[in-house]
């Protein structure tokens, strides 16, 4: 089958693709095993009923601080940058973390 046949995206939001990109680019770096990934992802879903890319991105967070990629401080930081930049960007424009 064609992924463009489908009637669905693939990705919902953009940070969803970005989110992907970010573990196969990990994963190919050879920061961690599929089987590694497979098994942090998999107890995300267990957690909760969240959409499947929310708990792609738990898993994300997760593994960077277990495989001290980077650490909790480090990924919180990133978070509030990342907040003060949307928050500092006009609507429909692309999100810069030097925006603040």
């Amino acid at each position: 089958m064609n992924p463009l046949d489908l009637k669905d995206p693939v990705f919902n939001e953009p940070w969803e693709a970005q989110a992907f990109a970010m573990v196969v680019k990990l994963h190919e770096r050879g920061c961690f095993s599929w089987s590694e990934w497979a098994e942090f992802l998999g107890a995300e879903i267990k957690t909760s009923e969240v959409p499947y890319y929310e708990h792609w991105l738990a898993a994300l967070e997760k593994i960077v601080e277990a495989k001290s990629i980077m650490s909790h401080n480090e990924r919180l930081n990133r978070v509030e940058a990342w907040d003060r930049a949307a928050h500092a960007t006009p609507h429909g424009r692309p999100i810069e973390l030097s925006r603040s």
